[in-house]
C-alpha cells in the first residue's frame, strides 16, 4: 500500500525520490507529495492522484535539494485529498512521511491540542509531526525525540523525517511496517520497498521493530529498541529494470500472466531430482520436522487464501495430512484450538501481509510445532520471522491482481505436500507421478496460453455484464473463488463462487439471461456431477462458458465450451487458473479500467 523513499545525497535528489515513487506506483496509492530542505526552508509539494501530477509540479518549481522524503498514500484515515497527502509537516519545521496506523491517535491527538497544536489534516499520520516537533521544542536531539515519540505511539508505522533545522540528516523508524537502507555511493536512502531504490543500489540494509536510523551523505547509524547503536547485515538484491519493465506488453498484469511459464519453472527448479522432491528445501532440518506433524494450520489473506484452500486438498490426498484453513484477519479472534504436533503454514506474496504476520506472531505464543511461509520476498518479515520457508521465486509482481504469485504459490504448496509424504513415508508411487507432471508442467501452462483467442471471442460478452457467477467442484471451488476475485478486482463487475451443488440452495434465483457463469470442469468423477448442476442453468436461460477436459460433451445453448490442454488431475486447479486470469483482462480491458492499479486496492496490505 502506502510508499514511502528519502534520500540524503551529495546530488540532488528531487528526481531520484519522484522516480523511486513511480516504481511503487503498483502497490496503490491517492495521492503523492514530496518534502525537499533548501537550507532556509523545505519545499513542500503534495498532489492528489498520480505521480505524474506531482512530477509536473516538480518540473514547474524546479526544489533542488540532496535532502528530501516522499510518498505515495493510500487513505486509511480521512479522504483521499491533498491536506491527507503526505509529507505532514508541524510549524513549518518538521515533515514527515508514515507508513501503517496509529491505533491511539484519539488520545494523542487530545493531548496535542491541549499543547497548542493544530491540524490540517483528517489522518493519524499528522500527530508524528506534531509529536516530533514537541520534544525538539524542550531541548532534545531529532534522535532522542524520535525514541520519545516512538513511546507514544501504538499500533504500526514506518517512518522518515526530516527537520528545517538540519540539512544533513533523514530520521527514520519501523514498527512492525517494512523499512530498509539502501546503500548508494555518496548516498544513502531509505524505502519501505527496494524496488524504489533498486535502480540505484544493490545493497540494503533491512531494519528490525524498534529501530531507528539516521542518515547522511555519507553514512547512516543504526539504534535497536534500547537506543543502543547496532549493525544490520547488508544484503544484495539484484532488482534489474527488465522485471520491472512492461516491455511489449499493454499492462503489467498481461506481463506477468504470460510469465507464468518461466515463473513456475524458477519455483520448482532446484528442489526436484529423480522422481522425488529433494529432502530440506524448506530449511535445514525441515524434513525431520515434517515427520513429526499431525495438522496443518494455514493462514493467509485473498488470493493467497484461496491458494492454500486448493492445498489443502493435496495435504489431505498426498500428505494423508487434516487441514485446516483460516481468514488470516479472524484467525485471532476465534480462539483456535491448536492440536499436538501442528504446522502452522502462512501464505503472502510480499510477506509483509499484516494480518498475516499478526497472526504468525500469535500462533508463536500457542504451542505449534513448527512455522512455515509461502512468500516471494525472501528478505520480508513473514520470512525472517518464520522457522521455515520456500520462496516462489516469482520474481516482482506488480499488478496489484495476483497472477504468477497465484500459480507459484500453489507449485511451492505443491512441493510442501510431496515434501511431508516423503517425511511421513507414503505414497512413493504417487510421488513420483506429480514431479512428472510438475516437470511438464511450464510447458502445459504454455499450451493453455494458447487459448487467449479463444477467449477474445467470449470476453465481450461478459465485458457488457453487471455480474457473473462461477462454478467449481472440491479441489476448483478455491478457483472458482479466484476467477471470481480476479474479475471484481479490475473490470469491477460483481463476481461471486460458489460449489455448484450449492446452485439449488439459493443461486439459482440469480440466473437469468444477463447472468453469465462460468463453470469448471476438469476430467473427473466432480465434472459428471458439475454437468448435472449446469443442465439446471440452461433450462433457466443461463448463458453458460465451460472450461473443460477435452473429454467433456455439453449441449449448449447459449455459451462456449472450452476445451483446456491434457494435464494430471491433481495439477489441474493450476492449469484452469490461466484461463480465468486472460477472461478477467480481456473484459476489464474492454471496459477501460485501470488494470494495473484498480481502485481503492494496493498491492501489499500493510495495515490491519
Amino acid at each position: 500500500m502506502c510508499g514511502i523513499i528519502a534520500a540524503a545525497s551529495n546530488r540532488n535528489v528531487g528526481k531520484l525520490l519522484v522516480q523511486g515513487l513511480h516504481k511503487m506506483e503498483y502497490r496503490g496509492y491517492d495521492s503523492a507529495g514530496i518534502a525537499l530542505h533548501q537550507i532556509d526552508k523545505i519545499a513542500h509539494l503534495r498532489t492528489l492522484g498520480k505521480v505524474n501530477l506531482l512530477e509536473e509540479k516538480m518540473i514547474a518549481e524546479k526544489p533542488k535539494s540532496k535532502l528530501g522524503i516522499a510518498h505515495t498514500r493510500w487513505a486509511t484515515h480521512g479522504e483521499p485529498s491533498e491536506e491527507n497527502a503526505h509529507p505532514h509537516k508541524s510549524n513549518e519545521r518538521v515533515y514527515i512521511v508514515h507508513n501503517g496506523i496509529i491505533e491511539n491517535y484519539l488520545d494523542l491527538k487530545e493531548f496535542l491540542k491541549k499543547e497548542g497544536y493544530t491540524f490540517s489534516s483528517q489522518t493519524d499520520s499528522e500527530l508524528i509531526a506534531h509529536m516530533l516537533e514537541y520534544f525538539l521544542n524542550k531541548g532534545n536531539s531529532m534522535l532522542d525525540s524520535m525514541y520519545l515519540t516512538k513511546e507514544k505511539l501504538e499500533g504500526a508505522y514506518a517512518i522518515a523525517a526530516i527537520d528545517k533545522e538540519d540539512d544533513k540528516n533523514v530520521m527514520i523508524a519501523r514498527s512492525k511496517s517494512p523499512l530498509l537502507i539502501g546503500v548508494g555511493v555518496d548516498e544513502f536512502l531509505a524505502a519501505s520497498d527496494p524496488l524504489a531504490i533498486g535502480q540505484l543500489t544493490n545493497e540494503f540494509v533491512f531494519l528490525e521493530d524498534g529501530d531507528v536510523a539516521e542518515l547522511s551523505s555519507e553514512s547512516y547509524t543504526i539504534y535497536d529498541a534500547e537506543k543502543t547503536e547496532v549493525q544490520r547485515e547488508v544484503t544484495q538484491i539484484d532488482i534489474s529494470s527488465q522485471s520491472t519493465s512492461k516491455g511489449d506488453y499493454k499492462h503489467f498484469m498481461e506481463k506477468e500472466i504470460y510469465e507464468q511459464p518461466d515463473a513456475i519453472l524458477n519455483t520448482i527448479d532446484g528442489r526436484v531430482g529423480g522422481e522425488d522432491v529433494l529432502d530440506n528445501i524448506f530449511g535445514l532440518g525441515s524434513s525431520e520436522i515434517f515427520e513429526k506433524v499431525k495438522r496443518i494450520q494455514i493462514v493467509a489473506c485473498g488470493t493467497s487464501l484461496h491458494a492454500g484452500r486448493v492445498a489443502a486438498n493435496w495435504f489431505s490426498s498426498i500428505s494423508e495430512l487434516p487441514t485446516q484453513t483460516d481468514y488470516a484477519s479472524e484467525y485471532r479472534y476465534r480462539n483456535p484450538h491448536v492440536d499436538e504436533d501442528s504446522l502452522l503454514v502462512t501464505i503472502s506474496q510480499s510477506g509483509e501481509t499484516a494480518d498475516t504476520l499478526a497472526a504468525l506472531r500469535y500462533a508463536k505464543e500457542k504451542n505449534y510445532l513448527s512455522t512455515l511461509c509461502i512468500c516471494n520476498v525472501p528478505t520480508s518479515s513473514l520470512a525472517r520471522e518464520s522457522d521455515y520457508s520456500i520462496f516462489t521465486n516469482a520474481g516482482p509482481e506488480i499488478g496489484v491482481a495476483s497472477t504468477k504469485a497465484f500459480t507459484t504459490q500453489l507449485a511451492a504448496l505443491m512441493l510442501l505436500a510431496l515434501s511431508l509424504a516423503k517425511s511421513r513415508k507414503i505414497n512413493p508411487k504417487l510421488r513420483t507421478r506429480v514431479i512428472t507432471a510438475l516437470r511438464s508442467l511450464p510447458d502445459t501452462i504454455q499450451e493453455t496460453l494458447k487459448l487467449k483467442d479463444t477467449i477474445l471471442e467470449i470476453a465481450p460478452e461478459i465485458a457488457n455484464k453487471d455480474n457473473a457467477l462461477f462454478l467449481g467442484r472440491g479441489i476448483f471451488y478455491p478457483i472458482a473463488k479466484e476467477g471470481a476475485l480476479k474479475l471484481k478486482e479490475i473490470s469491477y463487475i460483481h463476481a461471486e463462487a460458489y460449489p455448484a451443488g450449492e446452485l439449488k440452495h439459493g443461486p439459482l434465483a440469480l440466473i437469468d439471461e444477463e447472468m453469465p457463469v462460468i463453470a469448471l470442469a476438469p476430467e473427473s468423477e466432480i465434472a459428471e456431477k458439475l454437468v448435472s448442476n449446469l443442465e439446471e442453468v440452461k433450462a433457466r436461460g443461463g448463458t453458460i462458458y465451460v472450461f473443460a477436459d477435452p473429454s467433456i460433451t455439453m449441449d449448449l445453448k447459449s455459451g462456449k465450451l472450452i476445451n483446456m490442454p491434457k494435464c494430471d488431475f491433481l495439477l489441474t486447479p493450476i492449469i484452469y487458473t490461466i484461463p480465468l486470469q486472460i477472461l478477467s483482462y480481456e473484459v476489464a480491458l474492454l471496459r477501460g479500467t485501470d488494470i494495473d492499479q484498480p481502485r481503492n486496492l494496493a498491492k501489499s496490505v500493510t495495515v490491519e
